[in-house]
């Protein structure tokens, strides 16, 4: 398996070590065999939305028998697998089949670096189905007793979807003919308690969205709950009860009675409640700092924030929102006993000379290099994920705090972000990526010192058993294309030849079925559509009297532009500026605008690693769109505030003009940033510094 390091070779720089005992068998021809006792460095490694999804999970209590493969364990044998269909896959922002293989590549990595302390910050399963969470235990305690990892879990707003366990499902788990069929707990609208189940679905509890009740019964021992061989462990009560003079157990202070916060509709509970506080109820935090190695301290934060939903039942999960979209902006008005403990944490290590690292789903910092703004500049304040975008002044806040190095999820996304507190507190945020989405990767740190950690990025190219379900896809496949669907994902997807690849064609595929329909303004993705960059380009300096509306209503516009002498001076001119800055012109017909957003999410989603999947001279082509369009004047980039229903009769010319020199002023920004990959980080002042090659 080849998993190479993004951009650095891995230095001998490490002094302060632990000392492991090697796992038989555990090397590869890559890694020479550990002896007994050998020095290894304190190593951790970050894997964020896992997304575990049990492909060999069976429903106990439903004839349900997914479709078939060759059992590799039993090569005469038959076995069934338990899968989302590739139509799902390809709409979704993870996959939901593959990841099981990639999860178990990664362990084994570990385990070949003799890595032994794992966290996985959130969205370790897919909605806390039973069938998932059963499965995801199964495997970490394998690795646990075979291996000797230890697990350190928080809860990700797609662990628990509500604080109380509901009725769930999904209706595309893939049939033995490879067509879709519903699946669902007990409540749901498809099986209703009381009334005969909807026709063609299925019904068990096995997929039933489980609560902070449930989760924690089943993987309490992930470092949810104390362990006999950490020497410390507490949770934000406890700890306020040890300040108040009254001391709790560890036990105690592990049980989920004790981890219990108030939350009202309009602001913080307990203590911190306003006169004027509405709705409030109490609700679980999961929330715990351990030391599972002499001097490292891990700070695991529940940022995940429910807020009452009147409508619903405060003992049930309908009486509650989702947490997807409230992150931290959230904890600073609804937890404010959070911010607290983290202080005081961060000063205790601080005054004890503990490692402090801290970790939660949610990150603490924008997460889009920056661009955040323009991007809601040229989408839409409220479009794609934008929403999640934490708060300048939450950022603030948090950097205040003391922590110096923050782990996050979530976004699925490469992201090294540094904030500057106000009285010049440094707070490095590191975006873990996802092994379920592009581009698959997980963090490792090492402690190279006493305050000095190595933050690096692995990557996951070659994943064993990536395409084992590629026979029952083309099965799938074929049924769209028998049936005529009008939704037909490519079929290019099954030239896959390894996972990095096979991540490459799910974000391209859902750029195309997802993200283009959904986040982008109908009028520029209907030219980003239309056009290859040539034409683009041309398009916004040809001068002519059409306004947007045109475009709209008259199909042929553009070929009849395209014949306008005003359009082939254009193109000669700009001819003329590519070539003198080494462009050659009929290469920018190459590609079009589905080629360009889907460059645009690479980028935006794997930062410097996307690199690698942007041929080089496109990448030139880029930086001479952005600064060709804004050569043109200050007043070409940046689209005014005009109201929607006027847009429309903006010049064609201004609107593309516009346009295109906001998106390609973002992927400049986007192609020259600092990749951040592998960085060593002072935890006393969080000053960066980049290794050398």
């Amino acid at each position: 398996m080849a998993i190479k390091f993004s951009r650095w070779r891995l230095g001998l720089l490490f002094s302060l070590s632990v000392h492991v005992t090697a796992v038989a068998g555990a090397a590869t021809e890559q890694t020479a065999p550990a002896t007994p006792q050998q020095v290894v460095p304190l190593q951790i490694a970050f894997l964020p939305d896992v997304h575990f999804h049990d492909v060999y999970g069976q429903f106990p209590d439903t004839a349900f028998k997914g479709p078939q493969l060759q059992n590799l364990a039993k090569p005469d044998q038959a076995q069934a697998v338990t899968i989302r269909t590739m139509a799902a896959q390809l709409h979704s922002t993870r996959l939901f089949n593959e990841n099981y293989f990639a999860f178990i590549a990664a362990l084994d990595d570990l385990v070949r670096r003799q890595v032994k302390l794992v966290v996985l910050p959130g969205d370790f399963s897919d909605d806390g189905q039973p069938i998932h969470i059963r499965g995801l235990k199964q495997v970490l305690q394998r690795y646990q007793r075979e291996h000797g990892l230890r697990f350190f879990l928080t809860f990700g707003n797609h662990d628990p979807v509500r604080p109380f366990s509901q009725p769930g499902g999904k209706a595309d788990f893939m049939a033995v003919d490879g067509n879709p069929v519903g699946v669902y707990s007990r409540g749901t609208a498809a099986c209703p308690l009381k009334a005969p189940q909807a026709t063609g679905v299925l019904c068990t509890e096995a997929v039933r969205e489980l609560g902070y009740q449930e989760l924690l019964a089943e993987l309490g021992e992930f470092g949810l709950m104390p362990a006999n061989t950490d020497s410390h462990f507490e949770t934000p009560f406890s700890r306020q009860q040890q300040l108040q003079g009254h001391v709790m157990s560890t036990a105690d202070a592990g049980a989920l009675a004790n981890r219990q916060s108030e939350i009202c509709a309009n602001g913080p509970g307990g203590r911190y409640k306003a006169a004027d506080a509405q709705d409030c109820r109490m609700l679980p935090d999961v929330s715990y700092l351990t030391e599972p190695v002499p001097g490292l301290w891990l700070l695991a934060l529940d940022a995940n924030v429910y807020l009452p939903n009147p409508q619903g039942d405060p003992l049930q999960a309908s009486g509650y929102r989702g947490s997807g979209n409230a992150g931290y902006n959230a904890v600073i008005r609804y937890k404010p006993y959070l911010l607290d403990w983290i202080k005081d944490v961060a000063a205790r290590a601080k005054a004890q000379h503990k490692t402090l690292i801290s970790f939660s789903h949610f990150p603490m910092a924008e997460f889009y290099q920056g661009q955040g703004t323009a991007i809601a500049g040229l989408l839409g304040a409220d479009q794609g994920q934008l929403s999640r975008l934490p708060a300048d002044n939450t950022s603030q806040i948090l950097a205040g705090l003391g922590l110096t190095l923050h782990i996050g999820g979530h976004m699925h996304l490469n992201n090294t972000a540094i904030i500057r507190g106000k009285t010049g507190q440094q707070l490095v945020n590191v975006q873990a990526p996802s092994i379920a989405a592009y581009r698959p990767a997980y963090k490792l740190l090492s402690q190279t010192g006493p305050s000095l950690v190595r933050m690096q990025t692995v990557l996951l190219d070659e994943v064993p058993g990536f395409d084992r379900f590629f026979p029952l896809y083309q099965r799938e496949w074929q049924q769209l294309h028998r049936s005529g669907a009008k939704s037909l994902w490519n079929q290019d997807v099954l030239s896959a030849k390894n996972y990095h690849q096979y991540a490459n064609w799910q974000l391209t595929e859902l750029t195309r079925q997802r993200f283009l329909p959904q986040d982008w303004p109908a009028e520029l993705r209907l030219l980003l559509l239309k056009l290859n960059g040539q034409q683009m380009l041309v398009l916004s300096r040809t001068a002519q009297q059409f306004v947007l509306a045109d475009l709209l209503t008259q199909p042929y516009l553009l070929s009849t532009l395209q014949q306008s002498k005003a359009w082939q001076l254009a193109a000669r001119q700009l001819q003329t500026q590519a070539e003198q800055a080494g462009i050659h012109w009929s290469e920018l017909a190459d590609w079009d605008g589905l080629a360009l957003a889907t460059d645009f999410y690479r980028l935006q989603t794997a930062g410097a690693l996307a690199l690698s999947d942007i041929p080089p001279q496109r990448r030139q082509q880029y930086l001479f769109f952005a600064k060709t369009l804004q050569n043109t004047g200050p007043q070409q980039c940046g689209m005014s505030e005009t109201p929607d229903m006027k847009i429309q009769q903006l010049p064609l010319q201004l609107y593309a003009a516009q346009s295109f020199c906001q998106l390609f002023g973002i992927i400049d920004h986007l192609l020259q940033q600092s990749g951040f990959d592998d960085f060593l980080l002072d935890l006393t002042t969080g000053e960066i510094a980049v290794p050398k090659a």
